[in-house]
């Protein structure tokens, strides 16, 4: 029996065997991540800077032996401002096309913050236990990180009071 022969006809005139231009591929996984670096240039953007510097010193310096609530304010703050300068750095409000209020989100997650904070370095002043000069270091640099968390929840309030949703 003899061998049977196959032939494609394409409308093109390239060969088979050629790849398709860069151009024409498709993208891959990662396309819709856009580098926003201009963000932190802004004041919104600096004070998140701030308090994950502060954070970095507020975690250092508490220890779970003087106050574990204010360890677990400190690593549960960072954590949420770390996640929400990704959402910026990463553009992922403008990637999502969710129904999300970005800044009433950011507001109440920033207020929370800013209340915990105030209970947590009042609460290491107030600690006998552990070293008391770390205690009041951990105390004072709560204060800072409280100062800076409460004026960017003041930020948030007036963007969100001007009607700014951040919907993509």
């Amino acid at each position: 029996m003899a061998p049977e022969t196959v032939v494609t006809v394409d409308g093109s005139n390239k060969p088979a065997n050629q790849a398709a231009s860069p151009q024409q591929q498709q993208g891959g996984a990662l396309d819709w991540i856009k580098i926003d670096v201009e963000y932190f240039k802004s004041t919104p953007g600096l004070l998140k800077v701030i308090e994950l510097i502060v954070g970095i010193i507020c975690m250092s310096l508490g220890t779970p032996y003087s106050s574990s609530w204010y360890v677990f304010v400190a690593v549960t703050a960072f954590i949420t401002t770390l996640m929400w300068s990704f959402v910026y750095l990463l553009s992922v409000k403008d990637a999502l096309k969710i129904p999300i209020n970005w800044v009433l989100s950011e507001l109440i997650s920033t207020a929370i913050e800013t209340l915990f904070y105030l209970i947590a370095f009042i609460v290491m002043f107030t600690s006998i236990y552990g070293t008391y000069g770390r205690n009041v270091a951990a105390a004072v640099f709560g204060i800072f990180n409280t100062l800076a968390y409460g004026y960017s929840s003041y930020l948030l309030y007036n963007e969100h009071r001007n009607g700014a949703s951040g919907l993509a």
